[in-house]
């Protein structure tokens, strides 16, 4: 018997929603020849990871073994999915393989950061087949909320394996590939060891609906209303761009795109024939010298982004256009989770405006590029799989999603970040918890989630920060006393005297009755100095604040 196995290993993505990130390995224990499958990015939220700028899977795990990894296979171009390739690749430093519309973008990233773009290789799509230590691989068609999505098959000798990506079955997607169910049904024939499968809409009871079910509908909203009409979605669906600028057009109106990720988008789709062809647009100076009922304005930020232009129209005026009273703003998208606040806080501003907020709870106006869960379930049903196991979701989903498969007769395995699964027999086995975290872009420095750089930023915002600065003198005295700085704190606090000479005036009683041995230990200094601040802070204003001291020392 063959000491081989076949194993699957997430590092982000399963458990949460975006930062995907997952390992196939396989051959002997510990001398396994590896491929990683997407390297994606998830967005900081103020609360949890404030200052941050991108949130990556913690790669440290396969760096360690990177002497055996073979190669990089990018599904899509969703950040979530390529958004870490640029800033990790250093650190893993193997060709990338991507399709034309995905490693089109992912060049432009490695420009960006300098390196070389010849690590990215196209692919055309099955049945090319790309061989990589004991994996051949190929990208399978899939529709999605952006061109060229694909699965991959992952053929090694232990069987093959489907791993969706993100999908939906759209027969007429508008932009990009439809959903061949015969292509899919034949590349399955031969037998599938494992599925791989997205679970984001597993609690969606009704079939997912396509692309051009909602041209109508936006047709009728633009033509209806007497002012500016502004809609934003992601910037990467370049199907609903499409979409929404056909729509402005049919109504009579000029299109302008606003924000740089829109404009590159559709560049890219148009460099790389994605896009046969789009609506003219006109720039921003042209839109502002037009009647305002005669445009339509295509915006970046749907998920509330402060620096992307809805957020920057919502705030005043973005490239000299401004939204007035009586004009219309559509969100054609839908929110993630976590966004909730930021989007609001957007619409709610537009409304102070007098802009009508269209915002689709209805889904007149925006169709998910998910599969919902009776497409689940007939994806399922196309491929036969031996072993289901869900990804691209919380852990609620790929838990719904493994009793959806039960319903149906397919075993399924909860395999969240960290779980590695061994494909090889009838059926999956865990075979190993790996510690799985976060890398954080910090500026431009990635820090990682244990560095304490990010909960230090949380307990400040949390308590405030109080610099104490002391001086000691020759004869190990206090010369002069304290002085102290605070930061996020109030002036005040209940005995209605100002803060900070409520905390100065503690330390300088300490400081006058302290034991000359304690004053000749910077440690113990520190520790007495730091408990008699957060005592008095949490007595003054019911906080413990975060404290620095500095002590500086005369010498003879």
């Amino acid at each position: 018997m063959s000491s081989a196995r076949l194993i699957y290993l997430p590092l982000g993505g399963a458990g949460e929603i975006g930062m995907n990130c997952y390992v196939y390995g396989y051959g002997p224990k510990g001398k396994e020849r590896f491929i990683l499958v997407d390297l994606g990015v998830t967005f900081p939220e103020m609360d949890g990871s404030p200052g941050v700028d991108l949130i990556m899977a913690d790669v440290d795990w396969i760096t360690k073994r990177v002497d055996r990894l073979d190669a990089i296979f990018i599904t899509h171009a969703h950040e979530d999915h390529i958004g870490g390739i640029g800033h990790l690749f250093p650190r893993l430093n193997v060709p990338i393989y991507a399709r034309t519309f995905t490693a089109h973008l992912a060049r432009l990233k490695f420009e960006e950061r300098g390196h070389d773009e010849m690590m990215i290789k196209t692919v055309g799509a099955y049945p090319e087949t790309v061989e990589v230590g004991p994996f051949e691989v190929s990208f399978l068609p899939i529709s999605h909320s952006i061109p060229e999505s694909s699965a991959l098959i992952i053929d090694s000798p232990a069987g093959r394996v489907l791993h969706t990506g993100d999908f939906k079955l759209d027969l007429n997607p508008g932009v990009g590939e439809a959903y061949d169910p015969e292509l899919w049904a034949e590349v399955s024939k031969g037998g599938v060891k494992a599925l791989v499968c997205d679970s984001t809409n597993v609690f969606s009871p009704n079939p997912g609906r396509s692309e051009a079910d909602i041209i109508d509908a936006t047709v009728e909203l633009i033509s209806n209303q007497p002012g500016m009409v502004a809609a934003t979605t992601f910037a990467s669906n370049i199907a609903r761009v499409k979409t929404l600028a056909t729509a402005g057009s049919m109504a009579g109106r000029s299109v302008v795109l606003l924000g740089r990720a829109m404009r590159k988008m559709v560049t890219a789709g148009l460099e790389t024939g994605v896009l046969a062809e789009f609506p003219k647009t006109i720039s921003p100076e042209e839109a502002a010298k037009l009647p305002r009922n005669q445009v339509m304005l295509l915006t970046t930020g749907s998920q509330g982004e402060r620096r992307a232009a809805t957020a920057q129209l919502s705030r005043g005026k973005y490239l000299g256009l401004k939204l007035k009273q009586g004009d219309t703003f559509l969100f054609s998208s839908k929110t993630i989770p976590g966004n909730e606040k930021s989007v609001s806080r957007i619409q709610n501003a537009f409304s102070e405006m007098g802009v009508d907020v269209v915002d689709d709870p209805s889904g007149l106006y925006h169709v998910s590029g998910h599969a919902n869960r009776p497409d689940l379930a007939a994806m399922h049903a196309v491929v036969q799989p031996q072993i289901l196991v869900p990804m691209h979701g919380e852990h609620r989903h790929l838990r719904e999603h493994v009793k959806l498969g039960a319903e149906h007769g397919f075993e399924g395995v909860i395999a969240p970040n960290g779980t590695m699964l061994d494909l090889s027999g009838e059926t999956a086995k865990i075979v190993e918890f790996v510690e799985t975290g976060r890398t954080y872009l910090d500026g431009r420095v990635q820090i990682g989630a244990l560095d304490g750089v990010v909960r230090d930023r949380i307990r400040m915002a949390l308590n405030g920060h109080v610099t104490c600065t002391i001086i000691i003198d020759e004869d190990d005295k206090p010369l002069g006393e304290s002085w102290c700085e605070l930061m996020g704190l109030p002036e005040t606090g209940i005995s209605r005297a100002p803060l900070v000479e409520v905390l100065e005036g503690d330390v300088n009683q300490w400081l006058m009755r302290a034991d000359r041995k304690v004053l000749r230990d910077d440690d113990k200094m520190h520790e007495a100095i730091k408990r008699i601040l957060r005592k008095s802070g949490n007595d003054e204003i019911g906080k413990k604040p975060e404290v620095t001291i500095i002590i500086s020392r005369l010498v003879a």
